[in-house]
């Protein structure tokens, strides 16, 4: 019952959000709009700063009694390298999608080059060089244990948890007692979780009213064509991913998705995916995972296994060059896929993070990076779907692993 309402909170803030938005973009003048969307952004600030105030002790917390529970590297090996098998696959199969449909349909034709966003792409033009596959390597090991934790980077926090959650299972009996503390630590943080979801519609309202009222329903007129390609290419996507969720759990798929309903909306709505890790942990378990396997995958997912930015990155990488009327053959294509598959590893939870990658693999390419102003007014509504679509993708790749284990309950 109380997810039923949570449900219908969100739905009504959604359209609340939009409505006022439209209204107060239509009917106010210019100071006022961007006046009130920096206001009312706060109603999201404020829900995402408080969720990402609890994912590294959730993320340490759960990871490592996991990875306890699993009991010998063994075991954390073969259950790692299922959810590998199921992540770069995923990976894979989403950036050839992206590329199938820019090549068939050229979305990128259809781009108004007038209508490039120059004063956003120069907040991603200084935060580009945070992003290569060199950097990758060197920040997957910790510097500090205490400073991944402060600065939210999950990656690393997943990297310390499994060097902790093995050390740990090798002592046995004697580190028990810290197991033990650190379960029922987890456990209050998934209840502080409960207690965060009430401010979850407000949020919504926040988010989208500042959207609309800065950038008006209009915007869907310039790039009606260029979104409904992405949508498709969503689409398809989620199409694939279901059956394959389907040919493992059978007709505990639909149980799985009405579990996972509520975070899906707020994913769609904030676009974070760090917004519903916690909800996303407590509803996947309720499913029926084990917690030892959700606690050991669902981190790792959000590091490897973002099915719908993969397939943007590709689909916008693509586009841009196609608004420039720049042809790239096959192998250049495939290389870039390469390149994003790399590259876009452990990004999870940073804003734009698939834009600012867009905008390092296009001047690999040679390709004008300027262009990422071109997409940059439709992004957020990109990246409603795109947040959503990794939610999913995540929930799949948790519930496979586990009944590939045979710890679906």
């Amino acid at each position: 019952m109380k997810s039923n309402k949570l449900t219908r909170n969100i739905l009504i803030a959604m359209c609340l959000g939009i409505a006022v938005g439209y209204a107060i973009n239509q009917w106010t003048a210019t100071e006022t709009i961007t006046a009130f969307s920096k206001n009312i952004k706060l109603l999201g600030t404020i829900f995402i700063r408080l969720v990402k105030t609890i994912i590294a002790p959730l993320v340490f917390s759960t990871l490592v009694v996991g990875i306890a529970k699993l009991g010998n590297l063994k075991s954390v090996g073969r259950v790692g390298g299922k959810a590998m098998l199921w992540f770069f696959s995923a990976s894979l199969m989403s950036l050839l999608i992206g590329m199938f449909l820019v090549n068939i349909f050229h979305p990128g034709t259809y781009i108004d080059l007038s209508l490039a966003d120059t004063a956003g792409l120069k907040d991603l033009m200084g935060k580009t060089s945070e992003f290569s596959f060199q950097k990758f390597i060197e920040h997957i090991v910790p510097s500090s244990a205490v400073g991944a934790m402060a600065d939210n980077e999950i990656l690393q926090i997943v990297v310390f948890s499994i060097f902790f959650g093995v050390a740990a299972a090798s002592m046995g009996d004697y580190a028990k007692p810290v197991i033990k503390t650190l379960d029922v630590f987890s456990h209050i943080i998934l209840k502080i979780v409960n207690y965060i979801m009430y401010f979850a519609p407000y949020a919504v309202f926040g988010t989208l009213a500042a959207v609309v009222a800065e950038k008006g329903m209009g915007i869907f007129r310039f790039y009606f064509i260029y979104f409904g390609f992405f949508v498709l290419g969503i689409f398809c996507l989620w199409l694939i991913l279901l059956l394959i969720g389907y040919l493992i759990l059978g007709k505990r798929l639909f149980t799985l998705l009405k579990h996972i309903g509520n975070p899906l909306l707020i994913a769609f709505s904030t676009t974070s995916s760090e917004a519903v890790f916690p909800k996303l942990t407590e509803e996947l378990e309720r499913f029926g995972c084990r917690s030892n396997i959700v606690s050991f995958i669902l981190p790792l997912g959000y590091s490897f296994n973002l099915d719908g930015s993969m397939m943007y990155m590709t689909f916008a990488s693509l586009a841009i060059a196609q608004a420039y009327g720049i042809h790239l053959d096959l192998g250049t294509q495939l290389m870039m896929l390469l390149v994003l598959m790399l590259t876009s590893k452990g990004v999870a939870g940073v804003p734009r993070a698939s834009l600012i990658i867009v905008l390092a693999t296009c001047s690999m390419f040679k390709i004008p990076p300027e262009g990422v102003a071109l997409i940059l007014p439709i992004d957020h509504f990109c990246d409603m779907m795109r947040t959503a679509t990794n939610v999913l993708g995540n929930a799949l790749a948790t519930s496979a692993v586990s009944k590939w284990e045979g710890a679906l309950e």
